[in-house]
């Protein structure tokens, strides 16, 4: 029912009727995810106003910016408490020249500025809360020109347990941003608290899903509980959540999120050294064929090689930004038996509807050992009831990882002597995603690798915790009169 009802709105949103302009829930912000970098996973409260500058200038300097990156988010500790007339105060020894000096230096260098705050009476770090002085701050907030607010769920004095508790909390927060009469894009981080994709959709742009993100592929954690093994119902997400742990979470609910309203897995780890260079790949794969937010986590002072040749991959951001806003479904999932220290592993398959009739297709491998996956045409456009139209059909191959901008290339980028080639590198600032889509522009397509013929199988070897991500276009509008046959899984 859910499906059906979401697929629906979906399909609204991405094909307006002639005669009413389609709405989204809340504002006109966050049509796509939101793309930017917070600086809490890398620098926790070691915040200040050269960080935020400094790291705006690099993310300039090596095109991640002109790729789409444009929100710098302020995370916790920037506070100084409350003055006299209960006004928030930054802490002048952190931000000698004042909030609204880097948002106007933030603006100047074609980025938006983001904010923290708390639906709590404190923050996370203990600082300064907004419950209670929603109005007031969100004034604050617009005087100093923030674009973004995310908004935490420490402290909420027990007024949590139910949906229409937890709703009201945050609800409160929206009208006062609204109230402004300032576009702020409005990130809700209740960690999954109270099933916010049932009902945050009215409320904010982005709602968080599931605990904390920790830096690490498919490590248990008792600060994590809830492991999506029997469906999502979890009442402490907690924190310290690896990939595969939000990952397996999110595949029951991402169905929820719509143009203007989206499930957020938290922030990414590229970059931050917990993972490998396959396992950052997988990450950020599915983080964008997911809708999810892509909001950096690293430093990005010290970024090397490797992270910039996967923050910068276009056919996969393009994924994520593709203007049908459908996040990918898994369509299966197998335990196999090579096992690393954490356990038993997995493989899957995801996937999902592109804008102009195409589809992307995940492979996963959460197994300790390289292998051969495969999918079929039937598996991958199954639908509710009948079989797919999909099935009869011949359809291109393109692997969205296989023109990445090489490493070599990156350090060029890095070093300051050199610029990405023009085949590797997508500036959005000169055509949107969603037009050079449209344009059919190679560099958001991936590589064309090979067909699959109408009924026909996709095999791909996949590294250890790794991905093969697919973007399939139809190679014949010729309908084949045989039947689509079943070809069995080989693991």
């Amino acid at each position: 029912m859910w499906s059906s009802f979401f697929t629906a709105i979906n399909a609204l949103f991405a094909t307006p009727s002639p005669k009413y302009e389609a709405k989204y829930p809340i504002n006109d912000l966050a049509v796509t995810p939101q793309m930017g970098w917070n600086n809490w996973n890398a620098f926790a409260c070691s915040v200040n106003e050269h960080l935020l500058l400094s790291t705006a200038e690099k993310l300039a300097a090596v095109g991640l910016r002109d790729i789409g990156y444009q929100y710098i988010v302020l995370d916790d500790c920037w506070s100084l408490g409350r003055d006299e007339m209960g006004n928030l105060r930054y802490d002048p020894a952190k931000f000698p020249h004042g909030m609204k000096y880097v948002a106007d230096q933030l603006h100047s260098m074609g980025f938006l500025f983001g904010m923290y705050s708390d639906a709590g009476s404190y923050t996370c770090a203990r600082y300064a809360g907004s419950l209670g002085y929603e109005e007031q701050d969100a004034k604050t907030f617009a005087s100093w020109d923030v674009d973004y607010l995310k908004y935490d769920n420490c402290f909420n004095e027990g007024l949590s347990g139910s949906p229409k508790i937890t709703a009201e909390r945050f609800r409160a927060m929206k009208h006062a941003l609204k109230s402004t009469g300032r576009s702020i894009l409005y990130a809700m981080c209740n960690w999954g608290e109270d099933y916010p994709w049932k009902w945050a959709h009215t409320i904010a742009n982005s709602w968080r899903m599931s605990g904390d993100i920790y830096d690490s592929f498919d490590r248990p954690d008792p600060h994590c509980p809830c492991t999506g093994e029997e469906g999502y119902d979890c009442s402490y997400a907690g924190s310290h959540c690896s990939v595969m742990n939000i990952l397996n979470k999110a595949a029951y609910v991402v169905h929820t999120s719509m143009p203007g309203a989206w499930n957020d897995l938290d922030m990414l780890e590229v970059g931050n050294g917990g993972m490998d260079y396959e396992e950052y790949k997988t990450h950020f794969s599915m983080w964008a064929a997911l809708k999810s937010p892509l909001l950096m986590g690293n430093d990005v002072n010290t970024i090397d090689a490797k992270a910039i040749s996967i923050l910068s991959n276009p056919a996969v951001i393009a994924i994520n930004q593709d203007p049908a806003g459908m996040p990918v479904n898994r369509m299966w999932r197998y335990y196999v038996n090579d096992t690393d220290v954490y356990g038993q592993g997995e493989i899957q398959m995801w996937s999902g509807a592109l804008s102009g009739g195409d589809q992307v297709v995940i492979l996963l491998n959460a197994g300790n050992s390289a292998r051969m996956m495969n999918a079929t045409l039937e598996e991958i456009f199954r639908h509710e009831t009948g079989i797919a139209p999909e099935i009869k059909e011949d359809w291109d191959i393109y692997d969205l990882w296989a023109n990445r901008m090489d490493e070599a290339t990156a350090q060029t980028i890095l070093d300051g002597t050199g610029v990405a080639p023009a085949g590797v590198y997508y500036n959005v600032t000169e055509l949107s995603f969603k037009d050079g889509l449209a344009a059919g522009s190679p560099v958001l397509l991936g590589k064309l690798v090979g067909s699959v013929e109408a009924g026909g199988v996709i095999e791909r070897e996949v590294p250890r915790h790794g991905v093969a991500m697919l973007r399939l276009r139809r190679s014949k509008t010729r309908l084949r009169a045989a039947s689509a046959h079943q070809v069995p899984l080989g693991l």
